[in-house]
């Protein structure tokens, strides 16, 4: 199989959807540029797949959570499509299977610190998460101790609600208890 020719311009998003499925690299488009990361290491993808877990439980059934699926936060031009780590929607738009959500579509969008993402993670994200009206913004540390950091969309900035270290009791968008003891335990 050949390689594909470096995009040299901004994508559109017919050009994004025509991208092949990426194995080995977690890809974002951020205003029109494709953004190439490595996978998330496998203690990341145990703590995305055991918050999920966690979460699954605990929700109401008129919700889902959901493993990194890509939202389109931005239609551009220039385009930005990011891909949250976990997200919570209705089961109704869950249920239609769409290819990506919008963010009117969230009710919570989860990011997991990884170490080639940290100032996206906790500047940038956030920044645009919140100019969209995505209304929850949870923000997860590994690093010891294992944090997790939730905030509320309040005047089109987020608010921090929530911050702990071992359970977690998180108010919003629902009541659930976050044992960050066993988040990375496979």
């Amino acid at each position: 199989m050949s390689a594909m020719p470096w995009p040299d311009h901004l994508l559109t998003l017919e050009e994004w959807d025509a991208l092949p499925e990426y194995e080995s690299h977690h890809v974002e488009l951020v205003e029109g540029i494709l953004l190439v990361a490595p996978k998330p290491a496998p203690k990341h993808q145990v703590a995305m797949a055991n918050l999920r877990s966690s979460l699954k439980e605990q929700l109401p059934a008129e919700v889902v959570a959901v493993l990194d699926v890509d939202v389109l936060i931005d239609a551009g031009p220039p385009l930005t499509v990011r891909a949250p780590d976990v997200v919570v929607v209705s089961a109704e738009r869950y249920w239609q299977h769409p290819k990506r959500f919008l963010p009117e579509d969230l009710r919570l969008a989860v990011e997991i610190v990884s170490p080639g993402t940290r100032r996206t993670d906790r500047m940038f994200k956030p920044m645009e998460y919140a100019k969209v009206g995505i209304p929850h913004y949870w923000l997860v540390e590994l690093d010891e101790p294992i944090t997790l950091t939730a905030f509320d969309l309040v005047g089109g900035q987020y608010k921090e609600v929530a911050r702990g270290t071992a359970k977690i009791e998180v108010p919003s968008p629902f009541p659930v208890e976050v044992d960050l003891t066993t988040l990375i335990n496979p």
